[in-house]
């Protein structure tokens, strides 16, 4: 796994939707600090669909890793319109960035 790999990955594919920050504003999509270990749909102040809310999903490596793959699927209802990662190994590069960027 490579976090600087994982983190060019963020800056083309997710910065223009999510900031990691702590304090950091939502965009289109939530401020994902604090991700690790929260349950989808819960970031404060953002406005997130009943699907994410309702799904119960724990994130962690495991989920994040099968929801990056095809975010649509893994959560039907979802709002957030990436069409996710094919390759694993930049999936796992990104888990690897948003760990450590995203730390309480």
């Amino acid at each position: 796994m490579s976090e600087a790999k994982g983190a060019k990955t963020f800056k083309t594919k997710c910065s223009q939707c999510h900031t990691v920050e702590a304090g950091g504003p939502h965009k289109q999509g939530p401020n994902l600090h604090g991700l690790f270990g929260r349950q989808s749909g819960q970031a404060e102040g953002y406005s997130y669909s009943q699907a994410n809310k309702n799904s119960g999903v724990k994130w962690g490596e495991d989920t994040l890793f099968d929801y990056l793959l095809n975010p649509k699927k893994y959560i039907k209802g979802t709002k957030m319109v990436f069409a996710g990662l094919k390759k694993p190994g930049d999936r796992k590069d990104l888990i690897s960035y948003l760990k450590s960027s995203t730390a309480s």
